[in-house]
């Protein structure tokens, strides 16, 4: 591995902003100091620019196998660290699902091979495969994902004797996607014999309503509270669900927490007349006052970290009527500029952006030696001009789909380098490949 040598930069680290100089060697993070003299093989002057932890998105969907049309591991890592993501947590729902210990391997092996950034993948859950589940490797698998609401395949995970003996049973972290199915269905039922098949995505938020959000997210903060599991629950959607979760207790201790999604921090309802499909998510995004007060559970500690639910599909796709059009859309490659975004519009400090989607993401996943600026930690890194404005276009966006929910859109902040385990990969707008990220190992005991 080579050296790097960056010189000046305002570091963006532990609820701090100092000027130093970051030394990189081996792969690690060797020295930080003001003013450090070293032959390095590639030195940055970093000066005017802001060094943060890189980031850790701990959803993504990055459809291989099986859905290789939208999405690959390489193409979407690609995108992932232009964006400032250094690594990523994979979900399950490919074809075939990730339903057994080979399946999961198999995705390991794939990405060993072809990712630009670190990774780790999901341990699928179904109705019927408890005794794969409870084989997975704590130390090196991030977690267990539940769908408690409509997935692909064989993954909705609705039997109630199965959810308790995995929250009974499971060793290690469950995330979950919490909508309650039987809601969702009857209010489905209800818009189809209202409208037929001509419902406008505009009852989306109706459909997968606050009512099937918070009964599925309450009834699993019910479960992790009897068995005392370890319970994550996925991109909160509503401002009622908030009040699930607890702020009075340092995240090192919390067997409860809650992530929010970029889309849900961004769009509201009103989006749906010009956005149409492209923000079709599930969960769905809602109200204005549910994104404010999702953004209020995120600065006041009841919401945890932030991530992306990157979920690409074809234009192709997208362009189907309501009932046809998948849910889900990329993310990866903004995710950073739009957090930098709502900095500059006075919602967020740079030192909660570093907070929520790197250091407490490494803390609530009991990473090892990533997530922060440190002495001995592996060298994760992001270089980001925060005055640098830039317009999201076809052009250079590099997701296989070619389509972003913010193409048109103009950030101020634009991420000039990304180190992944000690190697450039971002660098000016240019991708620099050859060397793959590393799996992701887990400090659990």
């Amino acid at each position: 591995m080579s050296s790097v040598l960056i010189k000046s930069a305002t570091i963006v680290n532990e609820n701090k902003q100092f000027t130093a100089d970051v030394f990189v060697k081996d792969g690690f993070i060797d020295r930080i100091d003001p003013n450090i003299n070293a032959i390095a093989d590639k030195e940055i002057n970093a000066e005017g620019l802001h060094l943060f932890p890189g980031c850790i998105d701990d959803q993504v969907h990055f459809r291989e196998p099986g859905l290789t049309h939208k999405a690959t591991i390489y193409s979407e890592s690609r995108a992932a660290v232009a964006g400032g993501i250094t690594s990523f947590m994979e979900m399950p729902n490919t074809v075939p699902n990730t339903l057994t210990q080979q399946l999961l391997e198999e995705k390991y092996q794939i990405a060993s091979k072809t990712s630009l950034a670190n990774y780790s993948f999901y341990m699928g859950a179904s109705n019927d495969n408890l005794d794969e589940v409870l084989k997975t490797d704590t130390r090196n698998v991030c977690g267990i994902k539940v769908f408690m609401g409509s997935s692909t395949g064989n993954m909705l995970v609705d039997n109630p004797k199965t959810l308790e003996n995995l929250f009974a049973q499971s060793p290690m972290l469950i995330a979950t996607h919490c909508e309650d199915e039987a809601t969702i269905r009857r209010n489905l039922n209800y818009y189809k014999t209202l409208l037929g098949e001509n419902i406008p995505v505009e009852l989306h938020p109706k459909i997968r309503s606050e009512e099937a959000c918070y009964l599925s997210s309450s009834m699993a903060v019910g479960l992790a509270k009897k068995h005392r599991a370890r319970l994550h629950i996925l991109h909160i959607s509503t401002e009622k669900e908030t009040h699930l979760f607890d702020n009075s207790i340092p995240l090192r201790d919390k067997k409860i927490t809650a992530e929010a999604c970029i889309h849900h921090l961004w769009f509201t309802d009103k989006d749906y007349k010009t956005k149409g499909n492209l923000i079709k998510w599930n969960p769905a995004v809602k109200t204005q006052e549910d994104r404010d007060g999702i953004l209020k559970a995120v600065l006041d500690g009841r919401i945890d970290v932030i991530a992306t639910d990157h979920a690409p599909h074809t234009l192709e796709e997208k362009s189907q009527p309501y009932l046809q059009a998948p849910s889900g859309g990329p993310l990866v490659q903004h995710a950073l500029s739009a957090m930098l975004e709502l900095y500059h519009q006075g919602k967020i400090t740079l030192e909660q952006i570093a907070g929520k989607m790197a250091h407490n993401v490494a803390t609530c996943f009991q990473i090892e030696k990533r997530g922060f600026i440190r002495e001995g930690y592996w060298a994760d890194l992001v270089l980001a001009d925060l005055n640098n404005p830039w317009k999201v276009k076809k052009d250079n966006i590099l997701y296989k789909c070619k389509w972003s929910p913010f193409e048109g859109i103009t950030f101020k902040s634009k991420i000039v380098k990304t180190i992944v385990s000690g190697n450039v990969v971002w660098d000016s707008e240019n991708l620099v490949e050859g060397n793959p990220g590393k799996r992701l190992s887990f400090e659990r005991f």
